[in-house]
């Protein structure tokens, strides 16, 4: 917390929370109106930009302040791991391995695009316009390469290990979502012209129809009316593995900050490191365990209830006015995810994969489960859940691969 005093206009946290639930129902609520005014809104303006940074503007603004709060704590500390858990109880290692030969080279793919993809875009950068990403630009990029390679909880978890200046990751938080977003489009557009797509990259898209009729047949048989005991079983589980998380991290970071501090360089030092990872790890674990069940009944609606939360908690500690400070920063986003999709041009041209694995290769990493499934549903409304299934995944991965992209950005950072 800083020492300067709390001149916000709201200093309660009690009615900061307010606020915030209240910009996530009314964002939910809107953005589901059948009105052609609002669709069209909601097509310009992702209803997620306006959680970010309708608390952002209340920030900037002076209504409420981020710096002072302590919600983006408990956000970040239990909320986050917490959603890590719940959204890796549907990680589906079998039908992973059914879809490997391609959606599981296209992910692969996709995720070496964005960790290559970053130190090479800070690289070029670096050649004409080195100022852009200097110093420690680098920390809110690897946020950047946290929510691309997983989502969310993965972009907040770099964001508390590596703490970037709050001005440098408003920045990247533009970035984030108008280049992730506008790629989104073109990969929905693309799903409109998949026929002439394959057949350009020689596939043979049987499988995906295959795969549609499979995962349609799946969800019909898994879903059950929610009890109250599957909720508090739910939390038990999650909230179980959060306080598991956080004794064990605490020893881990205890004992190497006492035993080998060098190590504070690659935040191995770091309490919330290890929670992350131990969380993520156990809630993988208990994807091979009848605890997967819990999807059915909406493990993952209650992790993207925390997720939401914790989106609106970083909002609020940004800077709205930081984004038109460093502009070109957009074009290290767009070199950036123009290397992951030309790398993923190569390998589905190689493998000659359908052009629908190389949208959920992609978006599983850059878009999360929400811009997945939404990109998925353009092929087909039973795939949803292959692309949920690939970005449960990419969630259970992201943080780590983030952490390696943003230390190969360290390196190659002016």
């Amino acid at each position: 917390m800083s020492e300067n005093p709390n001149t916000a206009f709201i200093t309660d946290d009690t009615i900061v929370f307010g606020i915030l639930m209240g910009i996530l129902g009314l964002v939910f609520f809107t953005s589901n109106l059948k009105s052609s005014f609002v669709k069209k809104f909601y097509t310009v303006i992702p209803p997620l930009l306006l959680c970010y940074f309708l608390p952002g503007l209340l920030n900037s603004f002076g209504i409420i302040s981020g710096q002072h709060s302590n919600i983006g704590h408990i956000s970040s500390n239990y909320l986050l791991p917490a959603c890590l858990v719940l959204f890796t109880l549907n990680l589906n290692l079998k039908e992973l391995w059914a879809m490997r030969k391609n959606a599981g080279i296209m992910f692969l793919a996709s995720m070496l695009g964005i960790v290559l993809g970053g130190p090479f875009a800070v690289w070029v950068m670096s050649l004409f316009a080195p100022d852009v990403v200097s110093g420690d630009t680098w920390k809110a990029l690897a946020t950047l390469a946290g929510s691309w390679i997983g989502g969310g909880a993965n972009q907040a978890a770099l964001y508390t290990i590596l703490q970037p200046s709050p001005e440098q990751f408003s920045a990247t938080l533009a970035v984030d979502v108008f280049v992730a977003y506008g790629w989104m489009a073109i990969l929905i557009y693309g799903a409109s012209k998949a026929n002439a797509l394959n057949r350009y990259f020689k596939a043979d898209n049987s499988s995906v129809e295959a795969l549609t009729h499979r995962m349609d047949a799946i969800a019909k048989s898994n879903v059950r009316p929610t009890e109250v005991k599957d909720i508090f079983i739910m939390m038990a589980l999650a909230f179980g593995v959060v306080a598991i998380g956080h004794f064990v991290a605490g020893q881990i970071a205890g004992f190497i900050e006492m035993k080998a501090p060098e190590l504070s360089r690659f935040s191995l030092t770091s309490k919330f490191f290890w929670l992350i990872l131990i969380t993520t790890l156990l809630g993988i674990a208990l994807s091979f365990t009848r605890a997967r069940q819990y999807e059915g009944v909406g493990a993952s609606k209650f992790a993207t209830v925390f997720l939401y939360i914790l989106i609106a908690s970083i909002g609020m500690q940004m800077n709205i006015l930081a984004i038109l400070a460093n502009p070109l920063l957009f074009l290290v986003g767009i070199i950036w995810i123009a290397f992951h999709a030309l790398l993923l041009f190569i390998v589905a041209k190689i493998i000659r994969a359908p052009f629908f694995f190389y949208a959920m290769g992609s978006m599983g990493n850059v878009g999360g489960v929400a811009s997945a499934s939404a990109t998925a549903a353009a092929f087909h409304p039973s795939l949803i859940s292959v692309a949920v299934i690939i970005s449960v995944f990419s969630y259970a991965i992201g943080t780590y691969a983030a952490y390696v992209c943003g230390i190969l950005m360290q390196m190659v950072a002016p």
